[in-house]
């Protein structure tokens, strides 16, 4: 069972170095929106995503961790969460993310909780 949240599944077929900004994101009943954001950072890998009309004006961060694979020829990354999940994950604040790791814990504990 892969447990990292932070890290990309191998068998997602991610190719390290591969930016992902501009990707499609599917859960897994639906589409989530666009990639705004990719981090590659070894141990702290996510990305934020532009959910555009579905929840308007709010971005949602994705740990590495739920994706289940990248299509590079649809330039599309499919997640194992549903739409309603990804919706009830904590709020993403750019300002907190980056500079606060008790706001990095709640989505280490909300998308874990997944895996127990």
């Amino acid at each position: 069972m892969h447990t990292d949240i932070w890290a990309c599944p191998e068998a997602a077929n991610y190719t390290p170095g591969t930016d992902l900004t501009g990707y499609k994101v599917e859960a897994t009943d639906g589409s989530v929106g666009k990639v705004d954001k990719h981090s590659a950072e070894v141990g702290a890998c996510y990305l934020v995503v532009d959910t555009g009309p579905w929840i308007f004006g709010r971005q949602v961060l994705l740990p590495a961790g739920i994706i289940s694979s990248v299509d590079g020829e649809q330039r599309t990354v499919h997640v194992s969460r549903t739409k309603e999940e990804i919706k009830d994950a904590p709020e993403y604040v750019p300002d907190r993310h980056d500079h606060d790791g008790g706001h990095r814990m709640e989505f280490s504990d909300y998308y874990l909780a997944f895996f127990r």
